[in-house]
């Protein structure tokens, strides 16, 4: 499974920026793909999207 294309299409719709940073947790994407994905640096969370 490609994750970092799954988080990607799931995100804002489906997911927050929370569950994307579990994702990076989880080791399923790495940091600078949840910057890619959300816009910001890993660990910051979007208040708007907590």
């Amino acid at each position: 499974m490609d994750w970092f294309k799954t988080v990607k299409r799931f995100y804002p719709k489906y997911w927050t920026a929370s569950m994307v940073g579990d994702a990076v947790i989880a080791k399923k994407i790495t940091e600078e793909e949840y910057k890619e994905i959300v816009g910001v640096e890993y660990p910051n969370i979007p208040e708007e999207t907590q």
